[in-house]
């Protein structure tokens, strides 16, 4: 059953695999029910979380089974919870491929004016390639675009379109994958199969590997960026909890 779940997570298009999760996670939470780890998105513990990720960055314990949080999601969520005014001012959103497990949430907060894009996803509002986004410049107070600038073929360009439609004092999170031990983001063009892709920059159909240089390509873009570090507001043992990585920063934007 284990080796079925990680073909299928590893097999399937995205699109696909989002329609299948709605009734996948209305069993779940049956078969993982305890108190070992916790969610704080759904606020439901669990005996563990599922497993995730690619053949290379294959990862246990980290997959929510009721809403499908990953670590970057619950991560992030702290964050607006308890450092921002996500939850309590009137705010325009523009949400890039956004994820299920924020998606619904979003939606129903009565002080959003919540938008969603993608190019393929069937929950977004809007269809569009984010090199060009189609919407009017200073138009939004947050934006967030979460795992998606390792797959554009011009991260630069689609990080200037992100600071053009956002409004001057908005802000935003624009998390990646990034591998802490390289200085410098990893591209090479001539890398086209998936199988390559997926060895050198950890997913097939990624076309770089960020590294610690990633700020300094969101200050290119005219950001100003500040760190969150989950080990400066928890402890350890909640972070284990929550099953959080202590390693990764969540990267906040400004404009």
């Amino acid at each position: 059953m284990k080796k079925l779940y990680k073909y299928l997570l590893n097999k399937l298009p995205r699109p696909l695999l989002i329609r299948l999760s709605y009734p996948f996670k209305m069993v779940a939470p049956l078969l993982y029910k305890g108190n070992k780890v916790e969610c704080p998105v759904c606020e439901k513990s669990f005996s563990k979380f599922l497993s995730y990720g690619s053949n290379v960055a294959h990862r246990e314990n980290v997959l929510c089974p009721y809403d499908l949080t990953l670590e970057r999601h619950r991560l992030m969520w702290l964050y607006l919870k308890n450092e921002s005014n996500f939850f309590t001012d009137d705010l325009k959103v523009l949400h890039i491929a956004p994820e299920q497990c924020f998606h619904s949430r979003f939606k129903k907060q009565k002080n959003l004016d919540y938008l969603t894009g993608d190019l393929v996803s069937p929950i977004a509002d809007m269809h569009f390639d984010l090199h060009q986004i189609p919407l009017e410049d200073n138009r939004f107070d947050v934006v967030f675009c979460n795992h998606v600038l390792e797959h554009v073929d011009d991260a630069k360009q689609c990080m200037r379109e992100l600071h053009r439609v956002m409004k001057p004092g908005g802000w935003g999170i624009m998390q990646v994958p990034q591998d802490i031990n390289r200085e410098k983001t990893y591209e090479d063009p001539s890398i086209t199969s998936p199988e390559e892709r997926e060895k050198h920059f950890w997913q097939k159909d990624h076309v770089r590997l960020f590294a610690l240089d990633y700020p300094d390509w969101l200050r290119e873009a005219g950001f100003k960026v500040e760190e969150y570090d989950p080990t400066k507001h928890f402890a350890m043992e909640k972070i284990e909890r929550m099953r959080i990585s202590p390693t990764e920063l969540l990267y906040v934007v400004s404009k």
